[in-house]
């Protein structure tokens, strides 16, 4: 069974990006070779949408990729998120996509958002509110940890 992994936007971004280019362009690899499902939320469109144009445009022609949607659920997990101070209320919307992954059991959600959401002080807050409310444990990384380098 394919791992469904949740990208941020962070991550569609990265391509583009000098730093995060190499082990984004060997993630999405990963997708076009249906080794890994791509999913993502109306969130990462709008935020995209406020993107320069190339990531938009490879964002919307990037074949592999699925929808999931924010429910009233999802909303409600976020706010917990935000209502807990895992993180403070300018960073709800990175708790929407973390709730995102959460709520639609994605293996893994992955991020170059280093201070909101790969953040091993953050994920022990996000994934401590999942426990106490009987959702999993989410996984979350950077893309330079998933990838493989060929070695």
């Amino acid at each position: 069974m394919k791992q469904r992994f949740y990208i941020d936007t962070s991550v569609w971004g990265g391509i583009f990006d000098k730093e995060f280019e190499q082990e984004t362009t060997l993630l999405f690899d990963m997708a076009k070779m249906e080794s890994i499902e791509c999913l993502y939320s109306d969130i990462t469109e709008s935020e995209l949408a406020k993107a320069p144009e190339k990531i938009w445009l490879f964002f919307e022609t990037f074949p592999n990729k699925q929808k999931v949607e924010i429910t009233p659920e999802v909303l409600k997990l976020a706010e917990t998120y935000v209502n807990e101070n895992v993180v403070g209320n300018t960073s709800f919307d990175d708790c929407v996509h973390i709730a995102t992954a959460t709520i639609h059991r994605a293996d893994l959600l992955v991020s170059w958002n280093f201070k909101h959401i790969v953040n091993v002080y953050r994920i022990r807050g996000y994934n401590a509110i999942n426990m106490k409310l009987g959702y999993p444990i989410l996984n979350i990384h950077s893309p330079k940890e998933i990838v493989s380098y060929g070695n």
